[in-house]
């Protein structure tokens, strides 16, 4: 079953996505995570990049930061945030269903 999501571009413009599986999973993941966003040592899903990438195809924009971690194997992740503004265009409004994340919008 897909879900429609409401995204509001910078200019006004709305476009609606009907998501499934683990990319509206990953955007709703996204959404709860508000201005800190997530990780994949947050959110272990097998190809967070990949869902990523999938949703900026898309048009939301998600920007991704490069942070340093320790432990047996350092090196570096990536941080994901979503800036676009998205809702859940329904009257079901669950705490992971809309969101407004646009206090910046980043270009991908």
């Amino acid at each position: 079953m897909s879900r429609p999501y409401k995204l509001i571009h910078p200019d006004g413009v709305e476009q609606v996505h009907k998501l499934t599986g683990r990319v509206e999973d990953t955007l709703c993941k996204l959404i709860e995570a508000g201005a800190e966003g997530l990780t994949t040592i947050e959110y272990p899903a097998p190809r967070t990049s990949d869902y990523v990438f999938k949703l900026r195809k898309r048009g939301f924009v998600i920007e991704t930061l490069t942070e340093p971690h320790d432990g047996p194997f350092p090196g570096h992740h990536g941080r994901y945030i979503l800036r676009s503004k998205v809702e859940r265009p329904s009257a079901d409004l669950t705490p992971r269903a809309s969101a407004d994340h646009a206090a910046s919008m980043v270009a991908p």
